[in-house]
């Protein structure tokens, strides 16, 4: 329910405070430490002035706030204003997102380690499509944290 309040309710606030028991949660973890970037799962232009904001850099900058790492959500794009894959089947939510990310500016993500943070993971075709174009970034290195998953 809180994440549905977060995505199309108009609640950015929410993401933020989500975001910072995250980053409470992973602040001391020798994980976190090795992170350069946070980088949320973009969403199209068009869909983030629907709703007012991205769901995925609210809960970003609640991370930021506590842990300090920056946030990058200008170098990964969504080039596709895909139709919502509430109700796809895994299948064709595999298929919706392929090829629809890139990277603008590949040498900023050079050498780093990025943490790829979404709300949630449904079949996880999002992340992994963001994460192949990080990924064509000279040694760059994912990591991903998603507040839950819907399984």
């Amino acid at each position: 329910h809180i994440i549905h309040e977060l995505k199309y309710n108009r609640n950015p606030h929410i993401g933020r405070f989500i975001g910072e028991l995250c980053g409470e949660n992973i602040k001391n973890s020798d994980f976190i430490s090795s992170i350069d970037i946070l980088v949320p799962v973009p969403l199209h232009p068009k869909r983030q002035k629907e709703r007012g904001y991205n769901q995925s850099l609210e809960i970003c900058k609640g991370i930021s706030h506590i842990t300090g790492i920056p946030i990058n959500s200008d170098t990964l794009r969504r080039k596709v204003n895909n139709p919502s894959q509430t109700k796809n089947a895994r299948f064709d939510r595999w298929k919706n997102v392929e090829d629809i990310f890139h990277v603008v500016t590949p040498e900023i993500f050079a050498n780093k380690h990025i943490l790829l943070v979404d709300d949630i993971i449904t079949t996880g075709s999002t992340l992994e499509s963001c994460a192949k174009e990080i990924l064509k970034c000279t040694n760059s290195k994912i990591s991903i944290y998603s507040v839950g998953s819907a399984n």
